[in-house]
């Protein structure tokens, strides 16, 4: 079985030798890169199983280059590391495509566990339906592709890991948690507007009449429930 392979984008070269010394400790393949922009070659061209992505970076910052990775397709996890605890922050990095957020000083065996955690949820995510087709719309996620009435759709990888979430609970409310915990993947992430915003993005897209949307409907109080 091949190793799962970790790229860890990081300036402070003490912190790249310990993780990679606890991360091939515990049976990863570990690559590194010192700035964003050598990161973000090394992400396309390495194609690791999850990034480690330090925000406050020399030449491009962590959120410039996920939001840079997931413009081009790259669906692999990519957990933040920052020094800053903000709530802006984590908001801004939900929205351009991260999976979790680790603050700065953090526990190592707490880091295992989330890469651990968020590497489970991508497996589970690869299993159960492949296609799916609603409303002129179709939806291929093994190779992650959308059409509308046969021309293609621009999704983002997160607005696609959504839909297909709502595709395998069809007919099920969901929660703003539950979607955050297991769509963006944070347990206790103290606001939810990221998935409104996320949610009016898709029935932008999805939607004949997105201010009176027949596929994916609001539960008021409690949530969502797709219809497709």
């Amino acid at each position: 079985m091949n190793k799962p392979k970790v790229l860890i984008v990081e300036d402070e070269p003490n912190m790249v030798m310990g993780l990679t010394d606890n991360f091939e400790i515990e049976g990863y393949e570990v690559v590194s890169a010192p700035d964003g922009e050598t990161g973000l070659a090394k992400a396309l061209s390495e194609k690791p199983s999850l990034i480690l992505l330090d925000i406050m970076m020399p030449k491009k910052s962590g959120l410039d280059v996920c939001r840079e990775l997931r413009a081009k397709g790259f669906a692999a996890p990519i957990i933040m590391l920052t020094a800053r605890g903000q709530e802006v922050d984590k908001v801004v990095g939900l929205e351009v495509g991260a999976d979790d957020y680790v603050t700065k000083p953090f526990s190592i065996r707490e880091l295992l566990a989330r890469v651990k955690a968020v590497l489970r949820r991508v497996e589970g995510r690869g299993r159960g339906i492949q296609q799916y087709s609603f409303g002129g719309i179709d939806l291929d996620f093994e190779k992650h592709r959308a059409t509308r009435n046969r021309r293609p759709m621009d999704l983002s990888t997160k607005e696609f890991e959504l839909l297909k979430y709502f595709v395998q609970h069809r007919g099920e409310t969901v929660t703003r948690d539950r979607l955050l915990d297991e769509v963006w993947g944070y347990d206790q992430f103290p606001n939810t507007r990221t998935v409104d915003n996320h949610v009016a993005k898709v029935r932008q897209k999805i939607e004949e009449v997105p201010s009176d949307p027949k596929y994916i409907i609001t539960i008021h109080g409690v949530g969502y429930k797709f219809l497709g």
